[in-house]
């Protein structure tokens, strides 16, 4: 028998389509270029086929402030975000501030002991304004870096734009970091000035951070000025409310098209972060583009996207101000006073735009969560789930228990590019486990490992054309070695992105996991996502991690490692896993062993750590798998360095 077409489980109406910025920008693109742009796999091939006329386009549809021409596009052929638009200047901040409003907030500021208040654009203004004077009567110019060491609130927002505003560069760490991997971090840019907080709200409880930014300040010795937010500063360091309160004029440097913006760094999850540098054009552009078309944002939405500030997608909701929406920031657990904190925090903030990861959605299923029962998400149009493909189930659990008609947006994309390749189009119905498209400008194909482009067949995701926001260079790499070993070393001159990319002839995506941990059994490469899709159906299940080890006798073992969510694992619960994995993958998926384990790490912005635990199996030594001061559970890292110790030694020998 033929194999049925999959069925959408959600279609926009013909109102909200047409309605929407992108069928707007489809109206406006068919105009200037007179051609006919029938569907939207036209236009996107219209979008990388003409890139010199698809971005100026796209700058002139948003009214992006800028001075100089938009021609020439690009001096330079590389993949990367440098030489783009040389003859153009313009500044990320003047953006942010192009659509301020005073009929809405800027921020709607959230804690987990207090309702949100409101931030207005004229309060945002004057703080920014205030805490860029104070930096240039610091001596900050353009170029100069500002490091912080904050967590998701108005002050981060704040020291963010106040940065560009000057033209220095912005970096920042959460405050859930370890001290030494702040360290790794700011020690490779040289920050002038930092930016710390007192402490931090997690869980009910206050998480006081006075002596970890302390012993930042002290290991950073290119740092002249430390601003403190809340607390009492010690002597010589300046509090925040003194340098954002003094009345003051905006004043935004113009600066070059790819002049940078921000750093951004690597896990760092098995050896130093690579510090990732994008420009202002490049995240002015991209943002726009993302925000602005393929999710459909614009001035007074409600943007609420759960994150810390050391994940992109902090950086990616402060950019949704150049739309003229409204930002939620919360400094909170997820789950404090109950699993479904973040469902209401939506509904009390009235977001139009709800992000979050995939696993607090598998986690609110499990949960047996009914936000749209007991909550009001009458303003809630978009739900976004990043981090790591979501299962299929949890996509049909959206539309059963959030709402029917919602639209739901998993884009994928990364750090390295600061936005999807995949993701969301508000023209399209939607499939569950598929994105709806690939993205205008963004010249994305799935590769054989010959180099060969496939439809409706796995392949390396890779990039083949260069994109504004990709790094205009990784810090501290002169000669560009290090960028050309990170992206080009599998296909010369072609960005590999390392995620298992399958695009259908329907013109949607479908990423299986990360090719850089690839299990290949026999012969045959399996996607870690699909394994999790299936054990994660199983409410028993709590968390889970599989990883394909080649081990020294030249055999290959594929443990599956398991957190019950009650009681043992038991050979019943293995059965049913095997099952289940056997069911909705094939025989081939099925692990070797199923292990229980008390936890699995993830790093923190929530990715498994799949390649240091092969690593730390295998028997490297753990100082070298895995930096632990990134790792959410670095407690457990011990157990997988015994599980692996073990294994490798053969029965009867001594150890």
């Amino acid at each position: 028998m033929p194999e049925l077409e999959p069925q959408p489980i959600w279609k926009p109406g013909p109102d909200r389509a047409q309605g929407s910025g992108l069928a707007r920008f489809w109206r406006a693109a068919r105009d200037a270029e007179a051609l006919r742009l029938e569907d939207y796999d036209d236009l996107w091939a219209w979008s990388v086929d003409r890139p010199d006329r698809f971005w100026p386009l796209l700058g002139q549809f948003f009214g992006v402030r800028a001075r100089g021409e938009w021609t020439p596009v690009r001096a330079g052929s590389d993949l990367s975000g440098a030489g783009w638009f040389p003859d153009l200047s313009l500044n990320y901040t003047d953006q942010i501030f192009a659509r301020a409003a005073e009929d809405r907030p800027a921020l709607l500021i959230a804690h987990e002991d207090a309702p949100p208040v409101e931030m207005s654009w004229t309060e945002l203004r004057s703080q920014v304004a205030a805490l860029a004077a104070s930096l240039r009567s610091w001596g900050v110019r353009p170029g100069d870096r500002v490091a912080a060491y904050l967590p998701n609130t108005a002050e981060a927002v704040v020291g963010l734009l106040a940065t560009a505003a000057v033209g220095a560069v912005w970096s920042c760490c959460a405050p859930d970091y370890a001290t030494d991997a702040v360290v790794d971090r700011f020690s490779q840019i040289d920050p002038r000035v930092l930016l710390v907080t007192a402490g931090y709200s997690y869980g009910g409880r206050r998480v006081d951070r006075t002596a970890e930014a302390a012993a930042i300040a002290t290991r950073l010795p290119s740092v002249e000025q430390v601003v403190e937010v809340g607390g009492t500063p010690p002597d010589g360091w300046h509090r925040w409310t003194d340098v954002t309160s003094a009345p003051a004029e905006l004043v935004t440097e113009p600066v070059r098209f790819t002049h940078p913006l921000w750093i951004l760094y690597s896990s760092g999850t098995t050896g130093l972060p690579k510090g990732i540098v994008h420009s202002h054009g490049g995240i002015v552009l991209e943002h726009l583009k993302w925000l602005g078309l393929h999710d459909d944002v614009g001035p007074g939405d409600r943007f609420f996207w759960f994150s810390s500030t050391a994940w992109m997608v902090w950086n990616v909701t402060v950019s949704s101000l150049m739309l003229g929406a409204t930002v939620v920031v919360y400094d909170g657990s997820p789950t404090w006073l109950g699993k479904d904190a973040l469902w209401r925090l939506a509904a009390s903030t009235g977001a139009t735009h709800f992000g979050t990861s995939a696993g607090y959605l598998t986690a609110s299923q499990r949960a047996g969560l009914e936000p749209g029962r007991d909550l009001d998400l009458t303003a809630l149009r978009c739900v976004m789930s990043s981090g790591s493909p979501l299962p299929v189930p949890a996509w049909h659990w959206v539309y059963e228990h959030v709402k029917r008609d919602v639209w739901l947006d998993a884009p994928s994309g990364g750090t390295d590019a600061c936005t999807p390749y995949v993701g969301g189009n508000p023209l399209s119905p939607v499939y569950a486990g598929e994105m709806q498209c690939r993205l205008l400008g963004t010249r994305v194909e799935a590769w054989r490992e010959d180099g060969t482009p496939v439809v409706d067949d796995v392949g390396e995701l890779v990039v083949t054309a260069a994109m504004p926001s990709m790094p205009v260079m990784l810090w501290n790499d002169p000669d560009g070695t290090r960028y050309r070993d990170t992206y080009f070393d599998t296909f010369p001159g072609v960005w590999r992105h390392g995620d298992w990319l399958t695009l259908t002839r329907r013109g949607t995506a479908i990423v299986h996991g990360r090719s850089d941990s690839t299990i290949n059994r026999q012969g045959i490469r399996i996607g870690s996502a699909d394994i999790y899709t299936a054990v994660e159906q199983l409410p028993e299940v709590a968390d889970c991690l599989v990883i394909g080890a080649e081990l020294p006798d030249g055999g290959y073992w594929m443990p599956l490692f398991v957190v019950p969510a009650q009681g043992p694992l038991d050979d019943a619960l293995r059965a049913r896993i095997n099952d289940a994995i056997r069911g909705s993958c094939s025989a081939r998926h099925v692990p070797d062993e199923i292990i229980e384990v008390p936890a699995v790490p993830h790093t923190l912005t929530g990715k498994r750590l799949e390649v240091p635990v092969k690593r730390l199996l295998q028997g490297v030594p753990a100082s070298r798998a895995v930096n632990a001061g990134v790792v959410d559970r670095p407690d457990v890292l011990d157990f997988f360095v015994r599980l692996g110790s073990e294994r490798r030694t053969p029965a009867g020998s001594a150890r």
